[in-house]
């Protein structure tokens, strides 16, 4: 076998951090072909590390089994980098990379023509690495310095945008097939090679090929011209026919992922197989530890003469001993190809068995003419493994069952759109380990391959998704998908599953999501179109068939969102049948219901299929870091406007997981989302075009504190959290503490005293909780502290209290969050027992336009408009002595004689037999009634209790001494 040896500098790139030596300044190295590097240093003696590349992630791995990553471009470098993977110099010869990343020209311009000419003048144009995308979209309100974007910095335009590169090839690739390679381009892409157009490519999202032989000038000057498009799908526009059509995502133009000029030899594995590596491996069975991979190899020959080759498949263990080959002779013909298929019989197989031992072995599948040489060789990281699906019991890893529990993500990134790197990508990934997440899924289309490539060695199980979102037809009154729309879908889905199909990570592919709204589909989704729905089941049912044929080891899913509940015009078409498994995106407790409500929903569908698994793909609420409140049950969400406090989110989150992970049943819970994305649909919380339900920030900056509940609950790091640490400014002098922590107990001191431990049965779901905690005038030193066997661990956060807020309680009924008041600072609806909250105003909603009514009487409307209303009390904290109480009223519509109550302060009648439409003159104007209040027991309890209809208030001041 041939060896090749260098003295070379060793430097490993970690994840997020500065390059360091992986063993001394200077080594010595042999490399063997077949993964095994053998590194020599004077102060080290000899270490066999493992060398591994995937896409753009790569590392060595030491003799015990630990992995260092190390950038692709960066693995091995002497007095220049090499090219990844230190391979013996025949070897590298077999397959020639050219990244092209630097020097592209570019212009986003509708109207520019010609610029697919060689000599077109693009001087004036701006210099740009690629990725690269020309949208930043999405931006917070507060604090604009502190961020990439803002206002003035984004770019929402949708069209055209030309990319230009002058290249000379390495005169190497003369005499050898040449092929670009897009790892995708939204989105849609036309390429040009020294004026010669090379093809077209539709879907934003996939990697794609082209023949570039006839077309490349090795060793000379070459222009490479590409045109992408990202225009909006409209009736006639250049993207009509391309997925998706609709979605609350924003679609980003550009060329946001690698290109790449590659050289192949005529005889070479299928470089045109739908962007796919050519090569697919299925574990078929693992019995008594012995695995059988079946390996397909579609193998070109792109010569004028038949040739006589033999392919060799191979696994090599961590180590890189050969665990199983098969090697089989095969004849192809001149411009035709072949399928060659090898089994692999594993003894005592190493299995993939997800976060707990994510082992991977080197598939290598080398093609050989008859004298021998190599023509070539690829290589892939394969986990064996098997996956199946209970619809009683759920997700059974290698016959283990497993619960898996993750979010959603979409893969923009604040100041990088969609063009993000390889650390980009680990870092979120690492944000989502950090969690506790064992699954993700890819949302709502296609995602690139180093994410694929890194759930594979951390063990994360992937959905993957085509991105036929909500809608499949363009123009109103269309029943059915047009021809050109129905080829693209299926392009893409082969693209998805062909590219994706050797990731031991992958579990289902998705064929859809929210595709049966029905007659319910929200207007921004709509563009305001109205009629009847076209039928999605025609087209669902033949890509779930497509799927099947393309892989038939994994199963087919969707993701619904209204089966089981009412929406607008009638019943929504029942979708999840169509698949081997389903999922449900359900928002109670935001958009709609109580978060209590989803425990008889699940129970609904999954009596209705019981055979069919079934998983919740979507749950959450929007979370503005800036926005608070101080109760999350004192009022109704604003789930289509601005105000969505962070603790209402995490108060969603809290419930909503006490439903699911109560449900064995479920195959999998995904929350949405894991980061807030980019999307033009979206005015809401303290963000333009952002939607806010990640738990962590666009910008990756701010963990919400939904983030650590999950910590809590998912990971067995030592994890104690106090919530609220960015509701500094507090409205009340007394407060609940909520702290996630798994320490066996967890004590919490305010200001230096101690309050009582709590211990992990006294905190459900990990949750701590001190009610009624007294807070002092200025500064408030709140600390949380776990008891840990190994060490404590402790959280502590800073609140401060005004002296105006002291002396005087002053409470919005009925608000999430709380008015501003011309009276002086109110806090959200707080230390209220019984009653519903609600408002004269109708709130923004799906096809809703909010609407503010006019109060007479009060300055201040916005205080006056909600209400709780009821029979119902307040129990508010306070020193013992006289008080002044305040109330405000208001009549949303009922006449006098309607509605009648009394009002009882400590047991003494303040207000009997009350109408306030009597005593207003008419509904939607405002009175106040203000009387004394005496407390001798540190509590005012204000009872509302009704005569006729419901007790209501708007308003309760409490006044000291006066």
């Amino acid at each position: 076998m041939q060896m090749l040896t260098r003295s070379i500098a060793l430097v490993a790139i970690l994840a997020g951090g500065a390059p360091r030596p992986l063993a001394a300044a200077t080594a010595a190295y042999t490399y063997d072909g077949l993964g095994r590097i053998v590194v020599a240093t004077a102060a080290t003696g000899t270490t066999t590390y493992t060398y591994f590349q995937s896409g753009s992630i790569a590392g060595m791995v030491d003799p015990n089994g630990r992995q260092q990553a190390i950038a692709a471009a960066a693995v091995l470098s002497a007095a220049q980098a090499a090219p990844p993977g230190a391979r013996p110099a025949a070897a590298a010869e077999v397959r020639q990379t050219v990244v092209l990343a630097d020097g592209w020209r570019f212009r986003q311009d509708d109207s520019v023509q010609g610029a697919e000419q060689p000599g077109f003048a693009d001087a004036s144009w701006e210099v740009v690495h690629v990725p690269h995308t020309w949208n930043r979209v999405g931006y917070y309100l507060a604090d604009p310095a502190s961020h990439i974007n803002r206002a003035e910095t984004i770019n929402k335009e949708q069209g055209i945008g030309w990319y230009r590169l002058a290249f000379t090839p390495p005169a190497s690739f003369t005499g050898r097939r040449s092929w670009l390679e897009f790892d995708a381009a939204s989105r849609v892409a036309t390429i040009w090679l020294n004026g010669t157009l090379l093809g077209e490519h539709k879907g934003g999202f996939s990697r794609f090929r082209l023949d570039a032989t006839a077309a490349l000038r090795p060793g000379q000057a070459n222009v490479l011209a590409v045109k992408t498009d990202n225009s909006n799908p409209a009736v006639g526009s250049s993207t009509a026919d391309v997925l998706p059509l609709r979605g609350d995502f924003f679609v980003h133009g550009g060329l946001y992922r690698p290109v790449r000029l590659i050289a192949t030899n005529a005889v070479h594995v299928d470089m045109l197989d739908f962007g796919g590596p050519g090569v697919y491996a299925t574990t078929t069975s693992i019995d008594g530890g012995r695995a059988q991979v079946r390996v397909r190899t579609r193998v070109r020959n792109d010569g004028v003469r038949a040739a006589r080759v033999s392919v060799t498949a191979r696994l090599l263990d961590r180590a890189g001993r050969v665990a199983a080959e098969a090697a089989q002779p095969v004849s192809v013909l001149p411009a035709e190809g072949t399928e060659v298929a090898h089994v692999l019989t594993v003894p005592g197989a190493h299995l993939w068995q997800g976060t707990e031992d994510p082992y991977l072995y080197r598939l290598v599948v080398d093609v050989r003419s008859s004298d021998g040489r190599e023509l070539d060789r690829l290589e892939h990281d394969y986990g064996i493994r098997t996956m199946r699906v209970d619809a009683q019991a759920g997700f059974f890893l290698n016959g283990r069952p497993l619960r898996l529990h993750g979010l959603g993500m979409h893969q923009d990134r604040e100041g990088k759109g969609w063009a993000l790197d390889a650390r980009d990508i680990e870092s979120s990934v690492e944000i989502i380990r950090e969690m506790g997440a064992n699954t993700i899924r890819l949302t709502h289309y296609q995602h690139g391959p180093t994410i694929h490539e890194l759930a594979d060695r951390h063990g994360l199980v992937l959905w993957d998704e085509l991105p036929l979102v909500s809608a499949w037809t363009v123009a109103p009154g269309q029943m059915e998908p047009t021809p050109g729309l129905v080829a693209n879908a299926r392009q893409q889905l082969q693209e998805l599953i062909r590219q994706n199909f050797n990731h031991p990570s992958v579990a289902a592919w998705s064929i859809a999501n929210e595709v049966d709204f029905g007659s319910s589909l929200p207007a921004f989704l709509t563009g305001g179109a109205a009629g009847p729905p076209p039928d999605p089941l025609p087209l669902l049912r033949e890509l779930n068939a497509l799927a099947k044929a393309e892989d038939p080891s994994r199963p087919t899913t969707l993701a619904t969102c209204c089966e089981g509940r009412p929406v607008r015009g009638g019943e929504p078409p029942i979708t999840a049948a169509v698949t081997d498994l389903s999922g449900a995106n359900r928002y109670f407790g935001w958009y709609y219901g109580a978060p209590e409500e989803l425990d008889a929903h699940l129970d609904l569908l999954h009596a209705k299929r019981p055979q069919q698994p079934l998983s919740v793909t979507e749950y959450g609420a929007g979370g503005a870091t800036t926005i608070h409140t101080d109760d999350a049950r004192g009022g109704p969400p604003d789930s289509r406007g601005r105000l969505q406090p962070e603790e209402y989110e995490s108060d969603v989150h809290e419930r909503n997981w006490a439903v699911l992970s109560a449900k064995p049943y479920l195959w999998a819970t995904w929350l949405w989302n894991s980061f807030d994305f980019a999307s033009t649909s979206r005015h809401e919380g303290d963000a333009e075009d952002i939607n806010t339900k990640g738990l962590v920030t666009f910008d990756r900056a701010i963990k919400k504190d939904a983030f650590f509940f999950y910590k809590a609950n998912w990971t067995a790091t030592p994890t104690v959290h106090v919530n609220g640490r960015r509701y500094v400014e507090r409205a009340y002098p007394w407060a609940e503490v909520r702290v996630y922590s798994n320490a066996p107990a967890t004590e919490l001191t305010v200001n230096g005293r101690s309050l009582a431990a709590a211990t992990a049965a006294e905190c459900s779901q990990r949750t701590c909780v001190w009610k009624s905690v007294p807070l002092s005038v200025g500064d408030n030193e709140i600390v949380a502290r776990g008891r840990f066997a190994e060490a404590a661990v402790e959280d502590r956060i800073t609140w401060r209290l005004d002296a105006s807020a002291k002396d005087d309680i002053r409470i919005d009924s009925g608000a999430l969050v709380a008015a501003a008041s011309s009276a002086g600072r109110f806090g959200s609806d707080a230390f209220f027992e019984g009653g519903t909250a609600g408002s004269v105003n109708t709130p923004a909603g799906f096809g809703q336009r909010a609407e503010k009514r006019t109060i007479t009487g009060t300055k201040d409307s916005d205080l006056a408009a909600t209400f709780r209303e009821g029979d119902f009390r307040y129990r508010i904290p306070v020193d013992n002595g006289r008080y002044t109480v305040s109330l405000t009223f208001v009549e949303p519509s009922a006449r006098a004689g309607e509605r009648v109550f009394d009002v009882i302060a400590n047991g003494v009648p303040a207000l009997t037999a009350f109408d306030i439409a009597a005593a207003a003159g008419d509904a939607l104007s405002a009175v106040v009634r203000t009387f004394p209040a005496t407390v001798e027991s540190g509590i005012l309890e204000l009872q509302f209790r009704p005569n006729k209809g419901k007790a209501i208030v708007s308003a309760v001041e409490v006044k000291a001494g006066r």
